[in-house]
């Protein structure tokens, strides 16, 4: 097990606005989790989901995706389980409400291209809100949706920010379970 990260000085998140993450992928995944975009805290470690009170990898864990409670030092051990990270937006904010319409519209964009390259079987977008935004979708709900991406059958999942107040961590691990479930039934 990779040790734990150390936490970022204020200087150090400051200076991560604006910056980018590189995309944990590889072809012919399972699912890529597609994040809103990543925080400045996750920058500036170098790992996605890091800032302390993500909810992310204890889902994953909880629903079954992986078989312990990764640590977000691990994030490139994902693929390993056919399962893969990127975001709707690149640019690295304090909070998801920082970003602009027009960075959701082309995101959705840019994510459609690396998916028709990547081939993943499944996106997961976390965040209904992005999804909507990106996708021109105002009334879509969690779960399966009718169209795809680039090839790729959409699930949407609850954003698993600490600040999303909406989604407490059993109902995380319920709703990831079932998208989980619902993966391995293709099989």
């Amino acid at each position: 097990m990779k040790p734990p990260i150390s936490r970022p000085t204020p200087e150090e998140l400051c200076l991560a606005v604006g910056e980018t993450m590189p995309d944990i992928i590889a072809p012919q995944l399972k699912v890529l989790f597609c994040g809103i975009n990543p925080s400045v805290y996750s920058v500036v470690v170098g790992h996605h989901f890091a800032r302390p009170g993500n909810r992310f990898w204890p889902a994953l864990f909880a629903s079954g995706w992986t078989p312990r409670r990764f640590l977000p030092a691990e994030d490139w051990d994902l693929l390993d389980l056919g399962l893969g990270i990127t975001n709707v937006v690149a640019r690295a904010t304090v909070a998801a409400a920082d970003l602009e319409r027009e960075e959701f519209e082309s995101g959705g964009k840019l994510l459609e291209a690396r998916v028709r390259r990547y081939e993943p079987r499944f996106v997961a977008i976390l965040g209904i809100s992005a999804y909507r935004t990106a996708f021109a979708r105002p009334k879509a709900i969690l779960g399966l949706q009718n169209e795809t991406l680039g090839g790729a059958r959409i699930w949407v999942l609850p954003n698993p920010s600490g600040l999303n107040a909406h989604y407490h961590p059993p109902q995380l691990a319920r709703l990831f379970g079932e998208f989980r479930e619902f993966v391995e039934e293709g099989d």
